[in-house]
C-alpha cells in the first residue's frame, strides 16, 4: 500500500463527457473526487474552477455527450489520506494487458476491480496505470463495471480519446459480451429494447430501471450459444451503452444473469451462492474499434471462473462441492494492504 505525498498536488484534468451524459455535474464531480469534501467541490462550481466548454455552470447543470469538463487541480489532508495501488496490484493489471501502443492500452479487466476510483473506492484501473508507468494521459474511452470481466480500451493520448468517444457516441464500435443466464433462453427472444433510467436509493446505491417516459433508449441483441436445464450461455451484443444495460435486459425478460446480486433477486442470487458461484457472469469478450484507419478487433479469452460457473450450473449436485473455488480473485480497493 502506498499514498501520495501530503506536498502533491493534482494536476488539471479535462474530460470528455461520453458515458456520464445525463449526470448532474456536481454528482459528477463528487464521483470524480471522492475525498473532497463536498463543500469544497460546491466551492469549485461556484468559483469557476470547474468548467465546461470553458463556461461556468451550476451545480444542477445536466452534462450532454461531448461535453468537455476541467477539473481543477486540489490538495489538502484528504489527498493525503487516499490510497494508492501497491506495486503487486500495478503488476497484476500489467499482467492482464492484451495490446498497448503509444495510442490505446487494451486490457483484459479482471472482475472485482473498479475502472477508476470513487463512491468509497480508493483507486481502479486507471489509477494504476497511470501510476504504473507515470504516463502523462491515460484516460478511460468506456467503462465495465467493477464485477464485469473483459476487454476495456484506455486512451494515451488526447487526439485518440476524443475519436473513440465519438466512435461510441455514434454506433461504430462492436462489442460482444458472454452472458450466464438463469433458465433456458427462448430463442425466439433475439432483441431486448427497453429505454432505461439510472436512480440513486437512499444509501446512495446506483440502479438503472425501465422508464418509458424519462428513460434513454437501449437495445441488446442476444445469441443463444448453449442451454442446459437451469440456465443458458448467451452472446449478448448491445447496440447502446447504457449503464447496466445488458444486466437489466437479460433481467426484465426473466432471465437474469447469474451471480447478479443487484438485478437477480433474492431466490437466484440464493441458487449461485450455493453453487459456489461468487461473481458476475459477464465477460466483455470482444471489441472492435475504429483505430489508424481501420477497425481493430480485440479478445478477451473466457475466464476459467466463468466456465467453472457454467460447470456448476450444468451439473449442480456433483459442483456445489467446490464452495468458493468458483468465485474469483478480487482487489480490497477501498483499504488495500
Amino acid at each position: 500500500m502506498s499514498r501520495l505525498p501530503s506536498s502533491r498536488q493534482r494536476a488539471v484534468r479535462h474530460i470528455e463527457i461520453a458515458e456520464d451524459a445525463g449526470s448532474r455535474i456536481d454528482n459528477y464531480l463528487l464521483r470524480e473526487l471522492k475525498g473532497v469534501p463536498r463543500s469544497r467541490v460546491y466551492r469549485m462550481l461556484r468559483s469557476g474552477e470547474v468548467r465546461v466548454n470553458g463556461a461556468r455552470v451550476a451545480a444542477q447543470y445536466r452534462l450532454r455527450d461531448g461535453d468537455r469538463v476541467r477539473i481543477p487541480p486540489w490538495h489538502g489532508p484528504t489527498a493525503d489520506a487516499r490510497v494508492m495501488p501497491s506495486a503487486a496490484t500495478i503488476d497484476w493489471l500489467a499482467a492482464s494487458v492484451l495490446y498497448e501502443d503509444r495510442d490505446v492500452i487494451v486490457l483484459d479487466k479482471p472482475a472485482g476491480i473498479a475502472v477508476h476510483g470513487g463512491s468509497g473506492i480508493a483507486f481502479g484501473v486507471v489509477e494504476a496505470l497511470r501510476r504504473r508507468g507515470g504516463a502523462q494521459f491515460v484516460e478511460l474511452a468506456h467503462r465495465l463495471d467493477r464485477d464485469t470481466s473483459g476487454v476495456l480500451v484506455l486512451a494515451r493520448r488526447r487526439a485518440v480519446l476524443k475519436a473513440l468517444h465519438a466512435a461510441f457516441r455514434e454506433g461504430r464500435v462492436e462489442k460482444r459480451y458472454e452472458v450466464l443466464v438463469h433458465g433456458r433462453w427462448p430463442r425466439r427472444t433475439r432483441s431486448v429494447q427497453a429505454p432505461l433510467k439510472r436512480v440513486t436509493g437512499g444509501g446512495g446505491e446506483r440502479r438503472v430501471r425501465v422508464d418509458t417516459v424519462q428513460g434513454k433508449l437501449a437495445r441488446t441483441e442476444f445469441e443463444v450459444i448453449e442451454s442446459v436445464a437451469q440456465a443458458s450461455w448467451v452472446n449478448a451484443f448491445p447496440h447502446t451503452g447504457r449503464t447496466h444495460q445488458i444486466r437489466v435486459h437479460c433481467a426484465i425478460v426473466g432471465h437474469p444473469i447469474v451471480g447478479d446480486v443487484k438485478y437477480a433477486g433474492d431466490a437466484r442470487i440464493a441458487t449461485a451462492r450455493q453453487l459456489g458461484i461468487r461473481r458476475l457472469c459477464l465477460h466483455a469478450a470482444e471489441i472492435a474499434i475504429p483505430l489508424d484507419g481501420s477497425m481493430r478487433r480485440f479478445v478477451a479469452p473466457t475466464p476459467d471462473a466463468l466456465r467453472a460457473a457454467w460447470r456448476a450450473l450444468a451439473d449442480p449436485p456433483s459442483s456445489a462441492q467446490h464452495g468458493d473455488a468458483l468465485g474469483s480473485e478480487k482487489v480490497d480497493q477501498s483499504n488495500e494492504g
